[in-house]
């Protein structure tokens, strides 16, 4: 059975105090894993290690995020998606809170792989709660609004982020997300309605999770946009992640240039984000998803390929690069989270969630393999990495052509 679009919820009043909340969220839960990027460099000084050890760092929140995702689909669909998601953002805050108490890799390895383990599940359920109470016209900006907490992040967070960790250390911005965690939690209590939908009896059928997670494991339909999101994560996860290690150790930036990249690239797409939602939902998510991937190939090759180079020449080409890379992502999930009925919804999403996450943990830890530092702590194969990540783009494209609207 289809979502009605006269869903109590559906006021443009209640929708706008929603999205907030939820956007709100997604900014914490984007920035504690944007965060580790910008700091490559502090952690592989910090801890003496290499970029296939600082891969695995980056990698082991999204892999840890993947696999208790898939324990997630078992059980998300039992519960009001509030109360879910109030949960698992506890037990978030309380992982990113550990980390900033860790004196060796070991101990910060393990605070990731915590904090990765409830807030792969947070993508899912905010996902969920966006397909559940947001009716299909409107879904496409709602999902470009909550995807703009990538843009706040890198606006606000990460140079804000750098400045604590240049002034007192590393620790100190894993402290600071980790307390307003937990400050805003009786606001999401307050601001976030019950949702059951997906509970009620004229729309659910009654079966065990376990079945719940086989039909949509076994659904053909599903197939496609699952495949589709492994490259769509190795279309900007193989260069992301040591995109600012490359910039300081080969473009020749210094750490206190590096908040410009995100300032500059996330106020951008704070803004392109949102049009492309609007420009998605009218003119197609399909035809604007290929559109901004093939555009997104031109800045991956530019800035994989850079040398010594000036600060403005960089800010222009990591911008482009953001706004389109990033930019991917908002027609991208639209077309996914409409590619299910109402009623399985929270298991798919836990499932496509988890193929996400451990998508681009393996496209980290991947380019971690290939990137090596020479004896100059120069990084090389960088390009390798671009190729992948063109080739994903590419194909991703003929992925996304195979995604079917449930209805």
């Amino acid at each position: 059975m289809s979502q009605p679009l006269t869903h109590p919820l559906h006021t443009i009043q209640k929708e706008r105090a929603i999205i907030f909340i939820l956007a709100s969220l997604q900014f914490l839960h984007v920035l504690d894993f944007v965060i580790m990027m910008p700091l490559g460099p502090v952690f592989m000084e910090s801890f003496k290690i290499d970029a296939a050890a600082f891969g695995l760092l980056v990698s082991s929140y999204s892999i840890s995020a993947g696999i208790f995702g898939l324990l997630g689909a078992l059980f998300l669909d039992s519960f009001d998606r509030k109360l879910s998601l109030l949960v698992l953002f506890f037990g978030f805050s309380f992982g990113t809170f550990l980390c900033a108490f860790a004196d060796t890799y070991t101990f910060l390895l393990i605070a990731r792989i915590i904090a990765g383990g409830f807030g792969g599940m947070i993508g899912a359920t905010v996902l969920s709660i966006i397909g559940d109470i947001i009716p299909v016209f409107r879904r496409g900006t709602a999902t470009g609004v909550v995807m703009g907490s990538f843009s706040v992040a890198s606006v606000v967070g990460v140079p804000f982020g750098l400045e604590l960790a240049g002034r007192f250390g590393w620790h100190i911005p894993f402290l600071s997300l980790g307390i307003a965690g937990f400050l805003i939690l009786p606001f999401a209590y307050k601001l976030l309605p019950s949702i059951r939908y997906h509970l009620d009896s004229d729309v659910r059928v009654k079966q065990s999770q376990v079945k719940s997670l086989l039909e949509v494991l076994r659904k053909k339909e599903h197939f496609a946009p699952f495949l589709f999101m492994v490259f769509l994560m190795f279309g900007g996860f193989t260069v992301i992640p040591f995109l600012s290690p490359f910039l300081v150790s080969n473009v020749g930036l210094s750490m206190k240039q590096i908040p410009y990249i995100y300032l500059f690239g996330g106020l951008a797409t704070f803004f392109t984000s949102r049009y492309i939602g609007k420009l998605a939902d009218r003119h197609g998510k399909f035809f604007i998803y290929q559109i901004v991937t093939v555009i997104a190939i031109l800045p991956v090759i530019a800035v994989v390929t850079m040398t010594k180079t000036s600060l403005p020449i960089v800010l222009v080409k990591t911008t482009i690069f953001m706004i389109f890379v990033s930019g991917r992502m908002v027609p991208a999930f639209a077309m996914v989270t409409s590619a299910v009925e109402p009623r399985i919804r929270g298991s798919f999403m836990s499932v496509n969630s988890a193929i996400q996450q451990i998508a681009s943990g393996a496209a980290s830890y991947v380019a971690g393999l290939i990137v090596v530092q020479n004896s100059d702590k120069i990084f090389e194969n960088y390009e390798i990495v671009g190729m992948i990540s063109v080739f994903s783009l590419l194909f991703s494209i003929y992925l996304a052509k195979k995604i079917k609207i449930a209805g």
